[in-house]
């Protein structure tokens, strides 16, 4: 697996564009040193989230006595749930409910919950990861996917840095139709998961 495909789709999944919103509106615009921090704290969690789900998804895994294809499958219907979703323009109920929202809507620090984890390393990005490392192997595949969850943080520190100019440039429409497009790509890759997965679970159907 190539190290822009392993981008790409990270990117797709963790898009730190769908945390604008939530960001910009629980956020002190009048304290920009606070917000710095607030995105710092925000993009290291979401660095040690992925990362450890790579190096330690397989163990875990193990422990319950789950299979990998058991997972692909159910992985594989988590990303196209969220794919379809983002095609729709909304935030998908995986990453961030209504109800979660409003219990922290006056939290003072919102950088590792929510907006680290569910809203952009959520249970989509975590199984995204899981299956990613399992997929590639080797220590060439297992540096690709670090670089690649590393930078996918450095453009989600960019992006939330960026976060009001963003907002004022694309506006409402601008971030729809990305979002979509994210989407689209999130669709397919859980499509193709969830029928690695089957196949392998039920080979009578290849």
């Amino acid at each position: 697996m190539s190290f822009m495909l392993l981008l790409v789709g990270l990117l797709a999944v963790v898009n730190p564009l769908g945390a604008l919103p939530i960001f910009l509106s629980m956020t002190n615009k009048n304290d920009p040193k606070a917000d710095n921090r607030t995105i710092k704290r925000a993009i290291v969690a979401v660095t040690l989230i992925l990362l450890i789900s790579a190096w330690a998804g397989d163990s875990l895994l193990g422990f319950f006595g789950i299979t990998i294809n058991a997972f692909r499958t159910a992985g594989g219907l988590l990303i196209l749930l969220m794919g379809i979703a983002m095609l729709h323009g909304k935030q998908s109920h995986v990453q961030h409910t209504p109800d979660e929202a409003e219990s922290v809507s006056h939290k003072e620090d919102i950088s590792v919950v929510p907006l680290a984890i569910p809203l952009m390393a959520g249970p989509g990005a975590i199984s995204l990861v899981i299956l990613d490392a399992n997929k590639i192997g080797g220590w060439l595949g297992e540096f690709k996917l670090a670089l690649a969850i590393i930078s996918v943080a450095a453009i989600a520190w960019l992006v939330l840095l960026i976060a009001e100019k963003m907002r004022n440039q694309l506006g409402v429409i601008g971030l729809n139709i990305i979002t979509r497009i994210m989407g689209l790509i999130l669709a397919a890759i859980g499509i193709q998961f969830m029928a690695d997965g089957i196949i392998h679970l039920l080979p009578g159907l290849a």
